[in-house]
């Protein structure tokens, strides 16, 4: 009886343990494979950094950070030379060399999916493998933002993911058959939309994590996470709705956290000459498509009132923007004033360019990516609707609404960018830049905006290994951008954390990258 006793008691003990160390939270979204290649979006990136580590990491206020390589320099104008952190294990036990890098690189094109990760490695024309250790990167001219485009260059299994093609990569990392990186927890399951479950690695070469276990529970619906952390169900949930922080705050059981994040949501309109589900507000064809004419552009901008739509729509966890970088990114206007809300100026653009009664449009925005867009983007339809235009809103999920708007169907929409690099070369040269495939530049302007002046700025950022030089071609693209008013920042984007106060704190980023390495359990 005795023996019967200690047995059961050390398997409570065991099961305790292991549900102590179970970090269980909840996200507003999830990866849209277990493939880190796959996606650019922001909420796949996040879940599959426990997973996959990159060449080169992110710090919580985006400082560049040794991670897989160890140090970098630039040997000439195109070639960078990484030495790679020695001892890394993959989490079926092979080693981690040069030729998983080279793999790596080299398979992005070939798997890039929606929102393509191609952006990361457009500068590379070739990798080298020196030994090991070492690797050059042959890039196609000087690339002084090569470490920057590298946090997101995640690091697979030359072995594991060996052969896949477009067609096979998905299926195979779903499975976990392909899913072997070195991060910091091993790949178990994952459920689209559902429960990504993932377990420490003991063999991690950095340091070791105090959960054994990983649990992130994607619950789009708002008030769904919220009760769930409420009922104690979840130890943490990511992106809170405004209109609950303060509730929760008041809650002694519950711990808030806010920051001021890097994305900024902003407006993108259609400068080709067919512009689609744009009419007249009797349904028939308008002549020409009216974002084409610069009034038009001019007068939505000035019937957008973001100081409201930060205090009111966001209930102040957001900022009114200006620009399409935050002033904390390298490249930012300090030159440029507030944009200005005019209904009355924005009516008369409006009729001088052709359109007194103005004309009906759908707008589109996301409803469960950031927080706060889906009332932002219904706010800005009704400002629209009060200088004549009858904006439609379209609020789609961002597994729908991202796929529609890469291949060009939403003529107006509204979503979230984040310059994750930490320059604002990154985020102009994909939306700003013409979409110049041969040039790599532009990837994400998909509604033919081109001013051959913003495209040699950006060129010219590009190669600038000048730093103060390079500051001020990007601060002259952020001018040009306000100018042309063909995208519309309208609000940066603040985020809130909410967590069971007596098990765990977190570090916020400003990325805003729910992490479970930077989540630690109270002591």
């Amino acid at each position: 009886m005795r023996s019967l006793l200690v047995a059961v008691l050390s398997a409570f003990t065991l099961v305790t343990s292991a549900v102590a160390q179970t970090l269980t939270i909840g996200v507003r979204g999830g990866p849209d494979s277990i493939d880190p290649h796959f996606t650019a979006t922001g909420t796949h990136a996040e879940a599959l950094k426990h997973v996959f580590d990159t060449l080169v990491w992110s710090g919580d206020g985006l400082e560049l950070e040794p991670r897989l390589a160890e140090s970098w320099k630039p040997l000439n104008d195109s070639t960078w030379e990484f030495k790679l952190r020695r001892g890394v294990k993959f989490h079926d036990g092979s080693d981690f060399t040069a030729a998983d890098v080279k793999f790596s690189i080299e398979r992005i094109p070939v798997v890039a999916g929606p929102n393509p990760t191609t952006i990361y490695v457009r500068r590379v024309k070739e990798t080298r493998i020196v030994d090991p250790w070492t690797i050059h990167i042959v890039t196609d001219g000087p690339a002084p933002n090569l470490p920057n485009d590298f946090i997101r260059l995640f690091v697979v299994s030359s072995k594991a993911a060996a052969g896949l093609t477009k067609e096979t990569a998905n299926e195979a990392f779903n499975s976990g058959k392909a899913a072997i990186g070195t991060g910091p927890y091993k790949y178990v399951s994952w459920q689209p939309k559902g429960d990504l479950v993932l377990a420490r690695n003991d063999s991690f070469w950095g340091t070791k994590e105090p959960w054994a276990r990983h649990v992130r529970k994607e619950i789009a619906n708002d008030a769904a996470r919220v009760a769930q952390l409420k009922a104690g169900q979840l130890d943490l949930i990511s992106r809170v709705p405004a209109t609950d922080v303060d509730a929760l705050k008041r809650d002694a059981k519950i711990g808030v956290q806010t920051i001021d994040t890097v994305y900024v949501f902003n407006i993108e309109l259609d400068m080709r000459d067919k512009a689609h589900n744009v009419t007249a507000k009797d349904g028939s064809p308008l002549p020409k498509n009216p974002f084409q004419d610069l009034r038009v552009r001019e007068a939505i901008d000035l019937a957008i009132d973001r100081k409201a739509l930060a205090a009111v729509a966001m209930e102040g966890l957001g900022l009114p923007a200006s620009q399409m970088v935050t002033p904390s990114i390298f490249g930012y206007n300090k030159a440029l004033g507030e944009r200005k809300y005019d209904p009355a100026a924005a009516r008369k653009l409006l009729a001088d360019a052709g359109y007194p009664n103005g004309f009906r449009m759908q707008f589109s925005f996301t409803q469960d990516r950031l927080p706060g867009d889906r009332q932002v983007g219904t706010s800005i339809a009704q400002m629209l609707a009060a200088i004549g235009i009858d904006a439609q809103a379209n609020a789609q999920p961002a597994a729908v609404f991202f796929p529609a708007r890469t291949r060009g169907e939403y003529s107006a929409s509204m979503s979230g960018w984040g310059t994750l690099t930490g320059e604002a070369h990154y985020t102009l040269s994909s939306l700003a830049h013409s979409n110049d495939k041969e040039r790599k530049m532009g990837a994400f302007n998909v509604l033919g905006y081109k001013n051959p002046a913003m495209d040699k700025l950006l060129q010219d950022a590009a190669v600038e290994m000048d730093e103060a030089k390079r500051r001020k071609l990007l601060e002259d693209a952020n001018a040009l951008l306000e100018k042309d008013r063909q995208r519309l920042p309208v609000v940066a984007v603040g985020s809130a954390w909410a967590m069971q106060k007596d098990k765990v704190t977190i570090k916020p980023r400003v990325d805003e990258d729910t992490l479970a390495m930077n989540i630690k359990p109270v002591k």
